[in-house]
């Protein structure tokens, strides 16, 4: 196998955010190109045209000038952000900037790193190829089938496989500085298919995984929809509970249309700490409402935010505990606060 077997989330080397919080610079942001996604498919909620019918959700593309301005307010902080996400809802290569996007953002300096998440639909070399050139640093393409008939069962979507593995591979060819990561999850696999999977793409790109189902989103019912039981985490991990979400201490999730999310499981964009598009993401970062949220979870009133109390991608997904530093945070936070309203 050529390709390295890694997730998409790096455990080595992270920083301890006990350590660090509160932060004066988001570590992330996730800023989404695309709310609208071509496939819908059994297990995402953008997928449910009847459930986003009733929600608060705005269904578009991320306007070119209003990402610019989002990067350009990076300058106001004092570090450099560690990630940029261009993903969070849709599909980011149904916009036609994103390419225009990825140079903008590299030549700010004020990004370590780029990485975008899709489908890999539609990856042909026209679409794809300007998004490398630009310097985006990972691409994770997120496979959901192994035929045509397993995409229709799955997605709900005609996908030609065979064209799909052909513009990864050319991919792969030109991808210059750029990390190929692919994955899929355990329940669309069966001992053959999995053979297979790791068969035709590993040599073709520089990481893969397979990963379980999560029930992350909180009121989308994943096990059911997939007639499954979920039995360990995301990554293979056992399943612990985590009380405080460590989200929202270092990462920003803004939507298409400016409106900044609590979280970026928020999928219906029903929890907004702010606005991009009349803000500052300082001001956002620093604001009553992020410090309302924040101090909840540390003083364990987790259960009060009704978006979060049933939210499993703490037990299930997560890669920082912050649950034994509570009170510690709690009394940094509380007096860092103090400190810059007496100034």
């Amino acid at each position: 196998m050529n390709a390295k077997f890694e997730t998409r989330i790096i455990q080595e080397g992270r920083t301890p955010l006990q350590d660090v919080i509160p932060l004066s610079t988001p570590f992330m942001l996730f800023l989404d190109p695309s709310s609208r996604c071509n496939f819908r498919c059994t297990f995402c909620p953008t997928g449910n045209k009847d459930l986003l019918k009733k929600t608060n959700r705005w269904t578009g593309m991320l306007d070119f000038d209003l990402f610019k301005k989002i990067i350009d307010d990076l300058h106001e902080f004092e570090n450099p952000l560690k990630v940029l996400r261009l993903y969070k809802d849709g599909e980011p290569f149904l916009n036609p900037r994103l390419a225009d996007m990825v140079g903008y953002a590299k030549k700010s300096g004020k990004i370590l790193s780029i990485d975008t998440t899709t489908n890999g639909s539609l990856l042909t070399p026209e679409r794809v190829l300007p998004v490398v050139e630009a310097g985006i640093d990972q691409i994770n393409i997120s496979l959901d089938g192994m035929s045509d008939k397993q995409f229709m069962q799955f997605c709900r979507t005609k996908v030609n496989f065979k064209e799909y593995v052909d513009n990864i591979r050319q991919l792969y060819e030109n991808r210059g500085n750029c990390k190929i990561l692919i994955k899929t999850v355990n329940e669309l696999l069966t001992d053959e298919t999995r053979q297979l999977f790791l068969d035709t793409f590993s040599p073709i790109v520089d990481k893969i995984f397979i990963e379980n189902v999560s029930p992350c989103w909180p009121d989308f019912g994943v096990e059911e929809l997939m007639n499954v039981e979920i039995t360990q985490g995301i990554y293979g991990q056992e399943i612990v509970d985590v009380d405080t979400c460590p989200y929202v201490f270092y990462q920003l999730s803004i939507n298409p249309d400016g409106k900044v999310s609590l979280c970026f499981l928020d999928w219906g964009h029903d929890y907004i700490v702010g606005d991009a598009s009349k803000q500052s993401l300082k001001e956002i970062w620093e604001s009553e409402t992020l410090f309302n949220y924040q101090v909840e979870f540390l003083k364990g009133n987790r259960s009060n935010i009704k978006f979060c109390k049933d939210c499993k991608q703490l037990s299930h997904g997560m890669a920082d505990n912050i649950d034994p530093y509570k009170e510690r945070l709690l009394a940094k936070l509380l007096k860092k606060r103090e400190s810059t309203k007496s100034i």
